[in-house]
């Protein structure tokens, strides 16, 4: 059976899930990416070090997120939305982003000396200095969800 989500399952959905993917374009060109994320109040927070998915956003802030959970071929559930993409500056709210993707990941680090690029280090002079990090959100609307069930 084919269907579509509600409003709550669509939340349920970007809450539940860590792992999205982000669309954007710029100058014509179409680049899409995996993404490790936390959802809240109608937004996605992630990280990124500063390259090719940072710049084409900047340039284009519209993008589009997709999230899914796929059971099997005949069960899944998938969301896609429209968004734009946002760059938290402010010191206080970029700690406050990156504190709840550490907590929503954090459960599926099995060792934290592996991850500096994600801040799981167990020395904060693991991660360096010479990489930017960038801290976003993306401000979602237009929500559609689909699924497939057995």
């Amino acid at each position: 059976m084919l269907g579509k989500l509600n409003e709550t399952q669509i939340e349920k959905l970007l809450k539940e899930q860590v792992i999205g993917r982000i669309a954007c374009q710029s100058n014509g060109e179409i680049y899409l990416v995996p993404v490790n994320y936390v959802y809240h109040d109608g937004y996605v927070y992630s990280h990124s070090a500063a390259g090719k998915k940072i710049r084409m956003m900047r340039e284009n802030p519209e993008i589009c997120f997709e999230v899914d959970d796929i059971r099997s071929v005949f069960s899944w559930q998938s969301v896609i939305a429209q968004g734009t993409y946002e760059e938290i500056t402010d010191m206080e709210e970029r700690q406050q982003a990156m504190q709840g993707i550490i907590h929503r990941l954090m459960p599926l680090v099995t060792s934290p000396e592996g991850h500096p690029s994600h801040g799981f280090t167990e020395s904060d002079s693991d991660v360096g200095t010479t990489v930017e990090l960038v801290v976003y959100r993306l401000k979602l609307r237009e929500k559609t969800g689909r699924f497939e069930k057995s």
